[in-house]
């Protein structure tokens, strides 16, 4: 697997880069701009790009601007976002739409090296991996409390952990609970949400970000 990774903080830049090269993740270019990171995915052509949120010059949205440039022109890299906080309006630009092959996380979940390789090889292969306090927050933008008020306090950790894209078995492992109690309560999540017609966990993440955006 090959990678590009952008981050203006030489420090996080190297961090990344040597947590991927100890997961067997070949990093083919590390930059510090939007502009480098453009020109290093048209070159290298990487499985995935690993993306700040904000970046030089102006330290606002030039990473993600980048990202969802990443997404049109080259369809077949994928794209996970790094960012030091949850910033609502541009993780509900990049997660609304396609979401195949996209992330998005707090940094400071990358302390957790094992399960931040294992998010980053589930996007490059073309799932998706979405941090919980991402969810929350954009569940509070949606503005659909009403439908989020009918989840049980254990349904909505199973949406969070949903979103972080965990397979059943997965979420399963994580709560030390049967599979069939997990696949009872994905199934209540989506009827209560309206989303009851999805077939697989990766793709009712979806659905669920997709309902989360500004449809």
């Amino acid at each position: 697997m090959r990678a590009v990774v952008a981050d203006d903080s030489v420090l996080l830049r190297d961090g990344v880069v040597r947590l991927l090269g100890d997961g067997d993740i070949d990093v083919v270019a590390a930059v510090g701009n939007a502009s480098d990171l453009l020109d290093a995915v048209t070159e290298h052509a990487p499985d995935i790009a690993l993306v700040d949120v904000r970046m030089p010059p102006t330290h606002t949205d030039e990473g993600i601007r980048a990202a969802l440039a990443i997404r049109a022109q080259h369809p077949k890299v994928a794209v996970l976002v790094l960012s030091q906080y949850v910033e609502e309006r541009y993780a509900a630009d990049l997660l609304t739409g396609d979401t195949t092959g996209v992330g998005y996380l707090l940094k400071d979940r990358v302390v957790d090296v094992e399960d931040f390789i294992v998010a980053v090889r589930r996007v490059a292969g073309g799932g998706s991996a979405v941090d919980a306090d991402v969810v929350r927050q954009l569940l509070g933008r949606s503005g659909r409390h009403e439908e989020l008020d009918r989840l049980t306090p254990r349904e909505l950790e199973v949406l969070g952990l949903m979103a972080e894209g965990l397979s059943n078995s997965g979420i399963a492992e994580r709560l030390v609970v049967s599979l069939g109690a997990i696949e009872k309560h994905i199934t209540n999540v989506f009827t209560k949400l309206d989303l009851a017609h999805e077939e697989h966990a990766h793709k009712r993440v979806l659905a669920v970000l997709h309902y989360l955006g500004d449809r």
